[in-house]
């Protein structure tokens, strides 16, 4: 009975020890998951900056279904080799997010254990994870006559006088509607916020 109590306790320590190594696995992947997307969300950055002037291009990014711009993959080896783990396959998701899937598979395997051909079994597992804007676009308005006015008819025939005044030009493209706060893009000091702040990276269920 003795013997009997003691093989079910280590079959029971066995079982522990797959279970703690699958849960390094699935860090080990959230992790991957997370950096890799994080990654894809920082490189935005540049392309931000660049079309900061561009309505169409804003209202794609903060107001569409915007796909991701650059690969995040190399971060994700590197923050699965951290959590004990090799990357499998690193891929972007499909289905019209931004995001990606990551595979793992531990370095060590389980060691010493009662359970035949288990010492060197690794564990595998997976994450998905995306990036969510944190914000909306909302561009400058056109600016009509009030109801029932028609604007005057140009009564020259001739070129416009020297110091006739040029339409002003629109102070911003518009601005930037947050969780936090809102951020009016200013043409004279071209900046954007923490990318953290305009962009969420979380881990999704599929």
């Amino acid at each position: 009975m003795v013997a009997g109590l003691l093989f079910l306790a280590l079959a029971f320590f066995a079982v522990g020890q797959a279970g703690a190594t699958h849960n390094e696995a699935q860090s080990a992947a959230d992790a991957a998951a997370l950096g890799a997307a994080q990654e894809s969300r920082d490189r935005l950055r540049d392309d931000l900056l660049a079309g900061l002037l561009d309505p169409v291009f804003l209202d794609d990014v903060f107001n569409g279904e915007f796909p991701g711009a650059d690969d995040g993959c190399a971060a994700a080896a590197h923050f699965a080799a951290r959590n004990g783990a090799d990357v499998g396959a690193c891929r972007w998701i499909t289905d019209g997010r931004w995001g990606f899937t990551v595979d793992v598979v531990t370095q060590d395997g389980m060691g010493d254990s009662i359970l035949p051909g288990t010492e060197n079994a690794r564990a595998t597992a997976g994450a998905t994870a995306v990036v969510e804007s944190r914000c909306t676009f909302e561009p400058v308005a056109d600016e009509e006559p009030p109801a029932g006015e028609e604007p005057l008819p140009d009564e020259s025939d001739g070129p416009p006088a020297d110091d006739a005044e040029e339409p002003e030009e629109p102070s911003s493209p518009g601005a930037l509607r947050c969780d936090a706060e809102d951020w009016v893009i200013d043409l004279e000091r071209l900046d954007l916020p923490d990318m953290a702040d305009l962009f969420r990276v979380r881990l999704a269920e599929d």
